[in-house]
């Protein structure tokens, strides 16, 4: 059996400074955690509003599954589809004034199902370069015609839709990148839409709940967070809004939300739809709740947005690169796999996890310790860590 072709695999992974492995947590997502047995403050989880254990949120949860049990028990269009998927739908389909919205199991098959259902072997999908994977295999799978521009690049973007002359065009981008923490131009990329017939599907995984005026996402941001209108009109039918519920929203799953047509032909054709089980509904119950909460919650949005500030500020005089994100994404480039893994397992040692961010999820030569904040962290969570990377700044 080739299992030691496997294992040499696994060993060269190792050697490249590559190889990933998981680690055990045994309280409440929150800054302060036990991982494998020994306490540390975090800066790793998209947890960023902290409602990952709100109580209003546990409670809710509680209710739901007395209430629905604790499995859907079958896929939406069997008899998975319970009251609570179809307010939760709607809810959140007026909370970012779309017609209608899907629920998904996450983000990945949402991705997957919207690609798959909306283009095929005579259309082109076009893709930033720095798009998450699941917007990467999306494509693959749908067999599409693949045109990937470099990152943020109009220019190119535009050549490259000039290029094409018949099938469906479609535009996949991240709203605020997963890895470098910076964000897409949604009105200019929408301009060009409405100049070549495209759609653009919009993955706001990292802004939904956080930017906005109400957390309402990456569609209705002028400023970091509350007030203000939308960048632009980005309130158009070519736009497909797709956003996950376990990041901000503190629970699980994702939703799309579009035009009822689209919404309609993803129930159809979106085979990452079609072919699983339902959600547990009781997750749908957590989720309003949820959804109340990001609405109410500026005052959250605010200190977020104040240990951004704290964090970079604090930050201007290490050895090591701060890329320019003012999302709670804040990466601090290291360079090569190993440097950046020996920076991670130092802050360990003080007590501190911050993940090590790797090839080939960046590109080779930009390591990175990806830095994320919560609103649940303290500025004397931010300070301690400012402290130890200056500490070992000395040594590096």
């Amino acid at each position: 059996m080739p299992f030691s072709e496997l294992q040499l695999q696994l060993a060269e992974r190792k050697a490249r400074g590559l190889l990933r492995q998981r680690r055990t947590l045994s309280t409440p997502q929150s800054p302060q955690l036990i991982v494998d047995g020994k306490p540390y403050l975090s800066f790793c989880s998209n947890d960023y509003l902290g409602l990952a254990c709100h109580p209003l949120l546990v409670n809710a949860l509680q209710q739901g599954a007395a209430q629905y049990g604790a499995g859907a028990g079958a896929a939406h269009l069997l008899s998975g589809h319970f009251d609570a998927h179809e307010q939760l739908e709607q809810e959140l389909a007026d909370f970012v004034e779309k017609p209608a919205a899907l629920l998904f199991s996450t983000g990945y098959m949402a991705n997957l199902g919207v690609v798959q259902a909306l283009t095929s072997r005579r259309d082109t999908v076009f893709a930033d370069k720095y798009n998450h994977a699941s917007l990467n295999d999306a494509m693959l799978l749908s067999r599409a015609r693949v045109r990937r521009y470099r990152h943020n690049d109009m220019v190119q973007l535009e050549a490259m839709l000039g290029e094409v002359k018949q099938g469906r065009r479609l535009i996949c981008t991240d709203a605020v990148f997963s890895m470098d923490g910076d964000r897409a131009p949604l009105p200019e990329l929408l301009a060009l839409c409405e100049a070549y017939d495209a759609w653009l599907l919009v993955d706001d995984a990292h802004g939904f709940g956080v930017v906005g005026e109400q957390g309402r996402g990456s569609l209705f941001q002028s400023t970091p967070f509350a007030k203000g209108g939308r960048v632009g009109d980005l309130n158009s039918p070519r736009i497909i809004y797709m956003a996950t519920l376990g990041k901000a929203a503190g629970v699980f799953g994702a939703f799309v939300a579009a035009e009822q047509v689209v919404i309609d032909t993803l129930i159809n054709q979106a085979r990452s739809y079609v072919y699983t089980t339902a959600t547990p509904p009781a997750l749908s119950v957590a989720l309003l709740q949820s959804l109340r909460l990001i609405a109410a919650g500026n005052d959250r949005r605010a200190h977020l947005y104040r240990l951004i500030a704290q964090l970079k500020g604090g930050m201007k005089d290490l050895p090591w690169l701060l890329l320019a994100s003012d999302t709670a994404i804040q990466p601090l480039i290291v360079g090569e796999n190993r440097g950046a893994l020996d920076l991670s397992m130092a802050l360990q040692k003080r007590g501190i996890r911050v993940a090590a961010i790797r090839p080939p999820t960046v590109p080779a030569g930009t390591a990175r310790l990806r830095i994320t904040l919560s609103a649940s962290h303290t500025t004397a969570d931010v300070s301690r860590l400012l402290e130890a990377l200056h500490e070992l700044a000395k040594g590096f």
